[in-house]
């Protein structure tokens, strides 16, 4: 799942941490950030981080502005922004100049759509082999056919 931290330099104390959002956000099943969590995990209020947000009342999803936090896929204008945490700490190391922005992606546990797509995967992988085995074999054939046939005249 999501770890990180994000550290400011400015002054010489560190920002409020990342990690407790992520931890709390690694729980839940799509592992987005809402405005709370990126208000909190940013340290600024709720209007600044609408303000830099990157939403258009025109267009439901805008294409990517590096000057703004960048939401995710929306299918409804009524649907809540959410956030990836990797594109939080873009934000917070590019445009708010936080330093030692970092985010650590570690692995989930698996889940049963993991487990079906690694079946299919070593399935698949068998077929291979099996066809790749029948490609030498009939590039063998022949050669010993070859072979065999020189031999005889």
């Amino acid at each position: 799942m999501f770890n990180g931290s994000v550290n400011s330099g400015i002054n010489g104390r560190a920002e409020e941490s990342i990690d407790k959002v992520l931890n709390t956000v690694a729980n839940s099943a799509d592992s987005l950030l809402t405005i709370d969590e990126v208000q909190k995990t940013l340290n600024r209020s709720r209007a600044s981080v609408y303000r830099y947000t990157n939403t258009d009342t025109r267009n439901l999803n805008p294409p990517f502005n590096p000057k703004k936090l960048n939401t995710e896929f929306r299918s409804d204008q009524k649907d809540q922004l959410l956030f990836h945490p990797n594109e939080v700490a873009r934000f917070a190391k590019d445009i708010l100049r936080i330093k030692e922005v970092t985010v650590e992606i570690f692995n989930s546990p698996s889940s049963e759509t993991q487990n079906t797509l690694n079946a299919i995967l070593e399935e698949l992988r068998i077929i291979r082999n099996q066809l790749e085995g029948n490609s030498e074999i009939k590039q063998t054939i022949p050669n010993h056919l070859k072979d065999t046939d020189r031999k005889a005249a």
